[in-house]
């Protein structure tokens, strides 16, 4: 059994760290102009996006505490590092996204039962709006590329909570001027409750995105895998392969694997070269091979160790 020395890992963290205070400060500002609006003007949807700011900025407060303990350099109690606790962040993030849906649709049914009472909408109110819907354009766009720069799925997942309010703001901005020049009360509650739906949408594909990595789903599938062993000088088979991790963070990989060598030296030299490939290829790589005798070369030995 060989195993790799474990590579360095990129601590991005800090970058991270600095994005998140960023996202911190705006969202509580957006949070209290949107608030201040509500009040004035009894829009239910915007009160409603306000409580959707109020989430971000929980978010991202949930972000900061989880990015300090996601520290990916391995110790005595976790020998594979502290990354998933990132992860657990993200899920923190949709819980939040799903619980906003939800008060919203719930306020909603309340507006309803109460009649539609009318909202008071003035300009100075739709510039603020309007101002909120700029600051939410930058914040999604900044964090979306700080996060695929910095290849943080935390981060990913924020901008994505950023990009959401940026279509609430926008549809709470329709149902203000439908209420102004419109004089239509019942717009607010119909817009509200589509906005309701998107944020349930997104929170499912945050969902989709952060599961797999906690469930130690397959990170590369093993066919290519074994393409890139079997390209190796000296590999006669590989099979058993199995992988976890992320792409392009770090990806742990086990494999059993057959090479052309009569003595550990060169056996070990061969496994090297594997693994430098598999890390040329994709990325920061932990791997562990198993040798096994000449021997074991048969036709029914595969890549997945199914028997043919």
């Amino acid at each position: 059994m060989t195993q790799s020395h474990p590579n360095p890992m990129v601590d991005n963290r800090k970058g991270v760290r600095r994005v998140l205070m960023v996202a911190l400060g705006l969202n509580i500002t957006m949070s209290l102009l949107k608030l201040l609006v509500g009040v004035m003007s009894g829009s239910l949807a915007v009160i409603a996006d306000a409580m959707h700011s109020a989430t971000d900025a929980l978010s991202s407060l949930t972000g900061l505490v989880t990015n300090k303990l996601s520290d990916p350099r391995p110790d005595r109690d976790h020998p594979y590092g502290h990354r998933k606790y990132e992860a657990v962040g993200a899920l923190g993030i949709a819980g939040f996204i799903l619980f906003t849906a939800i008060e919203i649709l719930m306020r909603s049914g309340e507006r309803l039962l109460e009649g539609l009472p009318p909202i008071r909408v003035t300009g100075q109110e739709l510039v603020l709006l309007t101002l909120v819907l700029g600051f939410n354009l930058l914040l999604a766009g900044y964090e979306l590329r700080e996060g695929r720069r910095l290849n943080s799925n935390l981060l990913k997942a924020d901008a994505q909570h950023a990009a959401s309010d940026v279509w609430t703001t926008v549809v709470v901005l329709v149902g203000m001027a439908g209420a102004v020049w419109l004089q239509v009360s019942w717009l607010d509650v119909a817009l509200a409750i589509p906005m309701a739906l998107l944020l349930i949408r997104v929170c499912s594909q945050v969902l989709r995105s952060t599961l797999p990595w906690l469930v130690d789903h397959m990170a590369i599938a093993p066919e290519a895998i074994y393409a890139e062993a079997m390209s190796t000088a000296g590999v006669m088979n590989c099979h058993d392969i199995a992988s976890r991790g992320v792409l392009g963070q770090q990806i742990f990989i086990e494999m059993h694997m057959v090479v052309d060598a009569d003595d550990l030296t060169k056996a070990h030299q061969i496994t090297e070269q594997v693994e430098d490939r598999l890390e040329e290829t994709f990325g920061p790589v932990r791997c562990t091979i198993h040798l096994e005798p000449k021997d074991y070369v048969e036709d029914w030995i595969t890549y997945t160790g199914a028997h043919g």
